[in-house]
């Protein structure tokens, strides 16, 4: 999308010209020229993205998919270790961490693992 924007801006700038030598020939208010402006270059750019293959909704499609399933996933992390699912889980939970980490049912104190999620998040966004 990004790389359209360029050829986009020169065909706004044609198509207006072309529409305002129109509007004159015929003698089109100013509302009339800019719905026949804006209807004309919707078309343009429909068939730009046709043609190159990039709608803006295939940028958001993963989006739509991330959101629920991170919802799911955070809701099952939490009832594992409040204990929802049973005594059993939450045993596991208390006794099987890592590192500093050995008990995942108590928040972090160091704070080392939100600092780290949110650097790696961060840095994938940029790179």
């Amino acid at each position: 999308l990004e790389n359209l924007q360029p050829e986009i801006k020169e065909l706004a700038k044609r198509l207006r010209y072309e529409v305002s030598v129109r509007g004159k020939q015929l003698g089109w208010s100013e509302k009339v020229a800019r719905f026949h402006f804006t209807r004309n270059m919707r078309r343009v750019v429909t068939e730009l993205y046709v043609r190159d293959n990039c709608h803006p909704f295939k940028a958001t499609l993963l989006l739509w998919v991330q959101i629920p399933m991170w919802v799911c996933v955070s809701l099952a992390l939490r009832n594992c270790s409040v204990g929802a699912l049973g005594s059993a889980v939450q045993e596991q939970f208390s006794s099987g961490g890592a590192l500093w980490f050995t008990d995942l049912t108590a928040p972090d104190s160091t704070w080392i693992l939100p600092f780290s999620l949110g650097l790696v998040n961060l840095l994938v966004v940029e790179v």
